[in-house]
């Protein structure tokens, strides 16, 4: 045919098929192939991921957080808070079991790995496709955890931690296994402000990393999982029992011996007792935030001069400590208890009995009934509404609404006057006087003195179905200790850098003191509750040769138990319950908060050199008072009262079936 071609010798024409390739020459094509999608993929995945990636030329600087020191008002030290360092260690000066306990629960493949363990990684990819929503597992070594402590941010993000990976082959490739587990100990985060192992050991054991035991080092390496969650200052039993995986994991990859592990266990591990005894530390938590809010957060060491009082702080913290391990059998949990001066300044701070098992701060935090501790309130706004402490009522059966307050014993004293009714907590006489009176009239009373919570204003507001804080009732009774006058609560005085540059300055700016309570008002309540402690409902709270005067107070079903008090320009609230809100075993408070208050008052008193209460003494009664008088004085001729103090009426707590608000 015209157009057909034929193949040269030894060639083949152009449709015939190309031969196949042998097994060897596949397994090349395919394997170059690969090769060069993985090189592309392996640029392209860098050029993504390394864009942003930190400077690493500054690996040994170290950036020291600035630290603030809280001074008391004489210039004691409180506490120190803020970034702890120490010189580097070196890793053959250490015993040889405290690199492997931190091995062995972090990372016991750290040998074999070149910065980051694939199983590792896959066990964490299955766990956060199930976990969806919630913080990323990562499976880090201890190579990943050095680059996200020396270069990165703690979020939990797939590219933060795919920088991390590519941060720890690059630390493998650059510095040998020794120098990295080094740079480690001495980089990583131990709570409480302590970066580094070194660092670590002097806050929590008092001594140096060389000197440290089995046991104190299974803690710290138990640490890592959680700093503050198993820190053996504020969670002892936790952080033992995390303690005893780390020696058991010692034992499993044989870093220890079992009978090494054993005698671990019989050397008890004592925590350094500063550490473990500072003093008012509900108080520094609670000006942590505070200095951060008028400052800014730091960038040099910073000093606060605050208004606690060391000395009074001490005898707040044992008073209520015995206190409340006094009333345990009935029921007592936990307390809480803080002091003001005239001008609001905090002399004392305790927000509860133990911080190192919680840090649950329950003078601010917590909002609890105020129980009859309430009706200062009431009778001060029908006060200022022309009421005096002699205006007679009747102790009677009531019915507001579909309410029917009740006294405690069920019993009523029938005729009386304000003055008695208040001394002895009686419910039906408070609640008739806020019914008459508007409970808004009485919310508007308590906002005036210094209440921020919600306050409702059905009639069992009357008493005390209102949920406050401990500051927030000693602020609103200040006025009724200093003359009347607002007296908003505070403690800081002065925050200053190191070197002396004041950055704020309480006095600065400061307006005039804000009347509050006027005349008679003022002299009326306090001549009425100094007889709540004279001959009331608080008589355990009194303390011979002192002007005292203040208010108990008890809720539904026993569930919180308060005393207040004051004497000139220095007021008190205790508070005592539980905090998961049950019931005491009738527990109130002319009881157990009484009682506290009395025995901290008692140190408190001789060294505050307090004067009268100012305000206090009544105006020269009116003509029409003269005869009440004459009459009273006429009955107590007629009927003396015996030596001892009759027994107080228990408050009756609010309708439990009503709502706080």
């Amino acid at each position: 045919m015209a157009n057909a071609q034929s193949p040269g010798p030894g060639g083949r024409g152009p449709d015939a098929p190309r031969p196949r390739r042998t097994p060897l020459q596949g397994f090349i094509y395919w394997t170059l192939v690969v090769g060069v999608w993985s090189l592309i993929f392996l640029v392209a995945f860098f050029a993504v991921f390394a864009v942003d990636l930190p400077d690493t030329s500054k690996l040994y600087e170290v950036k020291r957080q600035p630290s603030v020191s809280y001074l008391d008002r004489s210039g004691g030290l409180v506490s120190v808070r803020g970034s702890q360092y120490a010189p580097p260690v070196d890793l053959d000066k250490l015993p040889p079991y405290v690199p492997k306990a931190f091995i062995a629960i972090e990372d016991r493949w750290f040998y074999y790995h070149f910065g980051f363990n694939p199983w590792g990684i896959a066990r964490s990819v299955a766990y956060n496709a199930v976990h969806h929503g919630g913080p990323l597992r990562g499976g880090s070594t201890i190579t990943q955890q050095l680059a996200r402590n020396l270069f990165l941010t703690p979020s939990q993000t797939y590219r933060r931690k795919i920088q991390e990976l590519i941060l720890a082959v690059w630390l493998e490739a650059k510095f040998s296994k020794k120098q990295i587990l080094e740079l480690y100990l001495n980089r990583v985060y131990f709570g409480a402000g302590a970066y580094g192992i070194e660092a670590a050991s002097q806050r929590y054991f008092g001594k140096p990393a060389s000197q440290l035991s089995l046991g104190e080092a299974s803690l710290l390496a138990g640490m890592m999982k959680g700093p503050s969650r198993y820190s053996p200052v504020a969670a002892t039993d936790r952080a033992a029992r995390r303690a005893t995986i780390v020696l058991d994991e010692m034992v499993r990859i044989h870093a220890i011996t079992p009978q090494q592990r054993d005698e671990a266990f019989q050397q008890k591990v004592r925590v350094n007792p500063v550490l473990a005894n500072q003093r008012a530390q509900y108080f520094t938590d609670w000006l942590d935030d505070q200095v951060r809010q008028l400052v800014g957060e730091p960038t040099e060491d910073l000093v606060v001069e605050t208004t606690l009082d060391l000395p009074l702080q001490a005898s707040a913290e044992l008073a209520l400590q015995k206190g409340v391990a006094a009333s345990a059998n009935q029921g007592v949990q936990q307390g809480a208890l803080i002091s003001l001066d005239g001008e609001g300044r905090v002399r004392a701070y305790v927000g509860g009995t133990n911080y190192l098992q919680t840090q649950f701060d329950r003078v601010t935090q917590a909002r609890r009934q105020a129980g009859s501790s309430w009706k200062p309130f009431v009778y001060l706004t029908a006060m200022e509404a022309g009421r005096t402490p002699d205006t007679p009522v009747v102790d009677e059966p009531i019915t507001i609404g579909n309410w029917t307050p009740r006294n405690y014993t069920g019993k009523y004293l029938g005729p009386i006057n304000l003055e008695t009714a208040l001394k002895e907590s009686i419910n039906t006489v408070a609640a008739r006087l806020a019914n008459e009176v508007g409970t808004t009239n009485v919310a508007q009373t308590a906002r005036r003195l210094g209440i921020a919570s919600p306050i409702q204003l059905s009639p069992s507001m009357a008493l005390g179905a209102v949920e406050v804080s401990p500051l927030e009732m000693a602020q609103a009774y200040d006025p009724f200790s200093n003359g009347g006058f607002y007296a908003k609560a505070y403690a800081i005085e002065r925050i200053r850098t190191a070197s002396g540059r004041v950055l704020y300055d309480h006095g600065v700016g400061a307006g005039d003191r804000r009347p509050v309570i006027g005349q008679p008002a003022l002299s009326y309540m306090v001549r009425m509750m100094r007889q709540v402690i004279a001959s009331g409902t608080g008589t355990r709270a009194a303390v011979k040769g002192y002007d005292l005067a203040g208010k108990t107070g008890t809720t539904s079903d026993y569930r919180d138990a308060w005393f207040i008090g004051y004497t000139g320009g220095f007021v008190t609230a205790v508070w005592v319950g539980r905090d998961d809100n049950t019931s005491m075993k009738k527990v109130t408070g002319g009881a157990a908060p009484a009682g506290i208050w009395h025995d901290y008052m008692t140190a408190a008193l001789p060294r505050l050199k307090v004067e009268p209460i100012p305000g206090g003494e009544p105006p020269a009664p009116a003509a029409s008072d003269v005869l009440g008088e004459i009459i009273n004085g006429a009955q107590q001729l007629l009927h003396p009262p015996s030596e001892a103090p009759p027994e107080p009426y228990p408050e009756r707590p609010p309708d439990p079936n009503t709502p706080p608000y």
